[in-house]
């Protein structure tokens, strides 16, 4: 049969223990501030799928467990370590003092776009995705080492978060995986 399905069981899935020992992706994720318990599940799964270090929930972001959340994540809140913290400044100025870069997804004067932006091999990001209608907020965009933008074509120019986190982390993980 040409381009056979693979079965769940032909998918060499880590288990929780070999996730966490794994060798993770030099990303974090930092929600600041999102309403939605899908989009907060959603982001966990891709979190998950790309191996990312840690995501940072602030502010409003509801936290596991929550059905809400587990209906998409479904599972991945059992990987990917996360952290539930009030203020988004605090989280970014405590990764700054580690060195890790701060990436704003915004769109905004002198952004970046994502295209064009290319991450360093020795570096560690973390990439700031902000409310379903307010966006990130102007104090940790203006915080932000670089404010990346994705390019859009179409009448709208607004993605869901959870689209955005995707298209995201995917596009840093294979630049960083050259």
């Amino acid at each position: 049969m040409k381009n056979r399905k693979l079965k769940n069981s032909e998918l060499d899935r880590k288990s929780i223990e070999d996730f966490k020992e794994a060798k993770k992706t030099p990303l974090i994720v930092i929600l600041d501030n999102i309403r939605s318990l899908n989009n907060i599940g959603s982001v966990f799964r891709t979190a998950d799928a790309f191996l990312i270090e840690k995501i940072f929930l602030c502010g409003i972001t509801a936290t596991p467990p929550h059905k809400d959340i587990q209906k998409t994540a479904l599972g991945a809140t059992d990987t990917v370590v996360w952290e539930h913290q009030e203020n988004t400044e605090d989280v970014i100025k405590e990764l700054r003092e580690k060195g890790v870069k701060i990436l704003s997804i915004e769109q905004a004067e002198d952004a970046v776009m994502l295209n064009d932006f290319s991450p360093k091999n020795d570096e560690t990001y973390a990439i700031v995705f902000g409310n379903e209608v307010k966006g990130v907020q102007q104090s940790v965009v203006s915080a932000s080492d670089y404010v990346i933008e994705i390019p859009q074509y179409g009448s709208k120019h607004s993605l869901n978060i959870s689209v955005s986190a995707g298209v995201v982390i995917w596009d840093l993980f294979a630049k960083m995986h050259k």
